[in-house]
């Protein structure tokens, strides 16, 4: 029905499942999912679209690839935290601590999503 918005580049991608359009964002028309990563899992993905990434739950280790503008970036993320991606932008997520983590990938725009 929709691409993805994310890129998942891992063996074994995370479990997702999707939210409500209006969650976070109540100006615009949002499409968002939530995704569970579990602790000892990285994964790599790349985004087909601009958006915006969330901790849903835990903290996560992100890694930003180096652009023409800036080199790679290491972050940790709490819940709450969140990170806007340009299309294209890749990155690598993984679980801070043994309790692993969730986040939530929104793209703001009106246009349907396919897979």
């Amino acid at each position: 029905m929709s691409s993805a918005v994310l890129d998942p580049s891992s063996s074994s991608p995370p479990v997702s499942r999707s939210l409500p359009a209006a969650l976070p964002f109540q100006a615009m028309a949002v499409r968002a999912t939530i995704t569970e990563l579990a602790s000892g899992r990285a994964t790599s993905l790349r985004a087909t679209q601009a958006g915006v990434l969330r901790v849903a739950r835990g903290r996560l280790w992100v890694t930003r690839d180096a652009t023409r503008r800036r080199a790679t970036e290491d972050l940790v993320l709490a819940p709450g935290d969140s990170l806007a991606l340009a299309a294209g932008e890749r990155i690598v997520l993984e679980p801070w601590d043994a309790q692993g983590a969730a986040y939530e990938w929104a793209v703001a725009d009106a246009a349907p999503l396919s897979r």
